[in-house]
């Protein structure tokens, strides 16, 4: 299942340029806002899964970050950014793995994902994706889920997802989290059409 995901997506960053994917965003602003809702600071460890070439890590670079990971699927896609950034992808860990089956080997203070747990269709890879946010999230931390909204689109790139608000999110990481914030989100994809999103964040409570 693994194999098949990440030939999909490495066939879409391979033949697609950064801003021909509907997902793209010139400034990841909602991210940002909830980076500085949760205080996040420069020394923080934060991860990105399914960051993909996304244009958030060079936000977290410029405000000063010095300990970012980015996950994705495809190198394809990871080798955009870090073409992007030049010299300054060096501070990043670029991490080329599924992040419902990858192994973290240490702890993160914030971990953020915008429209990659939506593709995750199935209940046990969502178990196993929430499984890897437990295991690698420490207490106080904070989890910042961006997804399709309930009346959002039903499909992405071609893949069916599954739309998601603050309870469900809240129900598949469990009572170890606590909701902090919740708010709407619409998109505008390059050719100007609407996605509406569900931007969720919570904090690790024990």
């Amino acid at each position: 299942m693994t194999d098949d995901r990440q030939a999909y997506w490495e066939s879409v960053y391979s033949s697609k340029g950064e801003a021909e994917v509907s997902w793209f965003q010139e400034a990841p602003q909602p991210s940002m806002d909830l980076f500085k809702l949760v205080g996040a600071q420069p020394s923080d460890a934060v991860i990105d899964i399914g960051g993909g070439a996304s244009r958030l890590v060079d936000h977290l670079i410029a405000a000063g970050h010095k300990d970012v990971s980015v996950l994705d699927l495809s190198s394809a896609a990871l080798s955009q950014a870090q073409a992007r950034l030049g010299e300054a992808s060096s501070i990043v860990e670029w991490i080329v793995a599924d992040a419902s089956t990858w192994l973290p080997s240490r702890s993160y203070d914030i971990w953020h994902d915008r429209a990659a747990f939506h593709f995750l269709t199935e209940p046990k890879q969502q178990s196993r994706y929430m499984d890897r946010v437990r295991s690698a999230l420490r207490p106080g931390g904070h989890v910042v889920i961006g997804a399709f909204a309930p009346d959002g689109p039903e499909r992405c790139s071609g893949l069916p997802v599954d739309r998601h608000n603050a309870k469900s999110l809240g129900e598949r990481l469990g009572k170890s989290f606590a909701l902090l914030d919740t708010r709407e989100y619409e998109h505008r994809t390059p050719w100007d059409s609407k996605q509406k999103f569900q931007f969720s964040t919570f904090t690790r409570v024990q």
